[in-house]
């Protein structure tokens, strides 16, 4: 990976790249000791200051220090298998794929733990064709070959399998339906959030149905016809109607547990036997409880 310094921002570098990488300072810090991160093709200490022009190469280490993949001893919620996939139910807190910082505890060394029938179409991802962040939770659909793997891409490229989101927005929202049609790229501010941009965006369509107002917020369901990355986050921040207990796109936050966005309905049709399929997820427990806590 590497990145050009645009500008002039008296950061320490391991400051700096908190807002590109996905790992901890502390880790940025054992990389740089180590060798894996340089500036301008040279090897530089912690407390370096980057500059305006300055080239960073991060290398790239994940197959060096993490060649085999460890299996997790932790119980799945399957929704439905068969010979050629899987949908799991997954809990909020639980990352979908292995990455930079967190190689150990995901939702795939959980899978290879519980089969090796799994497609092997991305390196380090076995079986995952789609993801949902981390402190979502909700249906996943899992592959088991590379040839389902590819069909269902392609049904996800061409938007024939229906996902439903329940998700509950900060504030009331006083319309019944709308339509969030703006593009989403990454922000250049902070390397790890995305926003409504129109530069080195990609298309983002969002519809929301409102299906409960209370006092100071609205329980509503997303139908994405794209799946960007935190599209349903990104977009109900814009409109400004955030998702309660977003910490990074929303203001409200009880720690301890996620966004309150749910996975909760897939539709599609079986690409090896054509039978149609739907599946609906319960709401977790903490986002019920807290639905009945709050005042209509």
């Amino acid at each position: 990976m590497q990145i050009k310094v645009v500008e002039n921002s008296n950061l320490r570098i391991d400051k700096y790249l908190t807002n590109y990488l996905d790992i901890s300072r502390e880790s940025i810090l054992s990389l740089i000791k180590d060798g894996h991160i340089l500036v301008n093709k040279k090897t530089i200490k912690p407390s370096y200051k980057v500059v305006e022009n300055d080239e960073i190469f991060i290398e790239e280490i994940e197959k060096d220090v993490h060649n085999t993949l460890k299996p997790l001893n932790l119980k799945l919620n399957i929704v439905y298998e068969d010979d050629y996939l899987m949908v799991i139910d997954k809990p909020t807190g639980l990352v979908v794929h292995p990455g930079a910082g967190n190689f150990d505890n995901t939702l795939v060394n959980a899978l290879i733990n519980y089969t090796q029938n799994l497609s092997q179409k991305e390196e380090f991802r076995p079986g995952i064709v789609h993801r949902i962040d981390k402190d979502t939770s909700g249906l996943l659909l899992i592959a088991k070959t590379d040839k389902v793997h590819e069909l269902l891409s392609d049904d996800f490229k061409n938007k024939r399998i229906d996902r439903e989101y329940l998700a509950l927005l900060c504030g009331v929202f006083p319309h019944e339906k709308a339509t969030i049609d703006a593009p989403i790229g990454r922000d250049k501010l902070n390397r790890k959030k995305f926003c409504v941009t129109s530069a080195n965006s990609k298309k983002a369509v969002s519809h929301l149905t409102v299906l409960k107002r209370y006092k100071d917020y609205t329980l509503v369901n997303f139908k994405l016809e794209t799946g960007r990355t935190h599209q349903i986050r990104v977009h109900a921040s814009y409109i400004g109607y955030p998702l309660f207990n977003d910490p990074v796109y929303g203001k409200e936050v009880i720690k301890g547990i996620g966004q309150f966005l749910h996975s909760y309905k897939m539709r599609f049709t079986h690409p090896i036997t054509h039978e149609n399929l739907e599946f609906v997820s319960e709401l977790p427990p903490y986002f019920k409880e807290y639905l009945d806590s709050i005042e209509a």
